[in-house]
Formats: C-alpha cells, structure tokens, sequence
C-alpha cells in the first residue's frame, strides 16, 4: 500500500469523481488552507453543527443515542462550549474507489488551539458526506470556521483490490447526506 501524490489524487478526484467538489490547489489567503496538497486533500466543514448540550440531561449512549444530548446550529462561526464536543459535516462529497483507504487528521492550526477532529477512515467503496467529530480539550469557548479547511485526508492505494468494501457488506454510513449520528 502506497500514499498517493498530488497528481494522483487529482486523477482519482477528475475521472472517478472521487471528490466533489475538487479544489485542484490549496488556496490559504485569510482562510484556514483547504484544497488539494502535496500528498493529501484539506477538507473543509460545512455550517451545520450539532453541537453537545446537557440542557436535557440526556445520557450518551451508542446503542441508544438520544437526539436531545445535541442541539443544532447553523452559521459561518460555530463556538465550541469549554471541554465540549461537535458533530458536522464536510463541504465535499466522497467516492471512495475499491483500492483506495484514506486516513483523515485534523490540522495542526486547530491543533495548536486545542480543537482536535476525530475521523475514522474512508473504506475502499465509501460515498457520502464526511461526518466530523470535533472536540475541543480546551477550559475556554473555541471557535470553528465553516467553509475553511478543518482536517486534512491522505489516501493510501492497495496493489490490489480489498475482498469486501463497504458497499459489499452494505456498511450502516453508506451515503450519507447529512451530519449522520450513531447508528448500531
């Protein structure tokens, strides 16, 4: 399994439409960089937020999630309470091809701030919305920037094709739309 370059990725993004939409450069000026890079693609949050509350004093729970544990936000400056925790959505739309896995990480200019973006991979044959799980480790509100880059994805190709992908065995996340909760 190799990391794929620039070129390669804009290849994938162009003729498997893999990407959409395809910023073909990193563009940084008065934003928080998004866009295609050396050796990876700067995905960027939309401005739909559901951000954690206690308001409800609702428990957390994977196998029961209830929707009142979160409320919904919608705007270009989304603020992150203290020691807090969002859900989102990306910009761009994803086809993952069959020999392609990606890792997604979170950019160090949040990092610095103490915002940290958890995203499991992008199975070979995944399509849909990225949904980012955004925590902020800080005591202090923190502010998150929609429409700029948020985290950044490298793409590893296989030499061959994977057995079964995430089409194949029908995965739970399978075209997502919207910012998707849990799901058993």
């Amino acid at each position: 399994m190799a990391i794929l370059p620039d070129f390669r990725i804009r290849e994938y993004a162009l003729k498997e439409k893999m990407i959409e939409p395809f910023v073909d450069a990193q563009k940084h000026d008065g934003v928080i960089s998004f866009g295609l890079s050396s050796y990876g693609y700067d995905i960027r949050v939309a401005d739909e937020f559901k951000i954690f509350t206690n308001v409800n004093s609702a428990v957390v729970d994977p196998k029961m999630f209830d929707k009142r544990s979160m409320v919904d936000f919608k705007g270009a400056i989304c603020v992150i309470p203290p020691n807090s925790f969002v859900l989102a959505k990306t910009i761009e739309y994803f086809r993952i091809p069959r020999k392609i896995l990606t890792i997604c990480v979170g950019k160090s200019t949040y990092a610095r701030c103490g915002i940290i973006v958890n995203v499991t991979p992008f199975e070979p044959e995944w399509e849909g919305y990225v949904t980012l799980e955004i925590s902020n480790t800080t005591p202090l509100p923190a502010r998150i920037y929609a429409n700029e880059g948020i985290a950044q994805v490298l793409f590893f190709e296989s030499d061959d094709f994977c057995e079964v992908s995430y089409a194949d065995r029908k995965g739970k996340y399978q075209y997502q739309k919207d910012i998707a909760l849990p799901k058993l």
